[in-house]
């Protein structure tokens, strides 16, 4: 599953950095697909197309977010998600509502990263 960021974030802003797909963003940052990947074009979820460098809404005002479309928990990079290693308040944590298996995660890493 995806990692998130709970509401017990301090934005010190270690976690950011760590990230290999560029998946964490400050709190009222806009955020875009290819922003640390190779992807040139997404598909959404309705199925439709889009150039990955158009800039999205921020998901989070106050606080660091992780988008979950980019997040991989660091598969194919390192053994665990390195923004949990580094968070002083543990507030990285798995995503219940973005589960998926280690193969989905690994398929989303070799798509981000040609």
């Amino acid at each position: 599953m995806a990692i998130m960021i709970t509401d017990e974030c301090i934005n010190c802003g270690a976690c950011e950095p760590e990230c290999p797909n560029t998946a964490i963003y400050e709190g009222g940052m806009e955020w875009t697909w290819a922003g640390g990947t190779s992807l040139t074009e997404v598909q959404l979820d309705d199925g439709s197309t889009q150039e990955a460098n158009i800039a999205q809404e921020p998901i989070s005002e106050e606080f660091y977010y992780i988008v979950s479309g980019k997040c991989t928990e660091c598969t194919g990079f390192h053994e665990e998600p390195q923004c949990a290693a580094v968070c002083p308040v543990d507030c990285c944590v798995p995503d219940p509502d973005n589960e998926e298996t280690e193969e989905e995660l690994m398929a989303k890493k070799e798509q981000m990263h040609v």
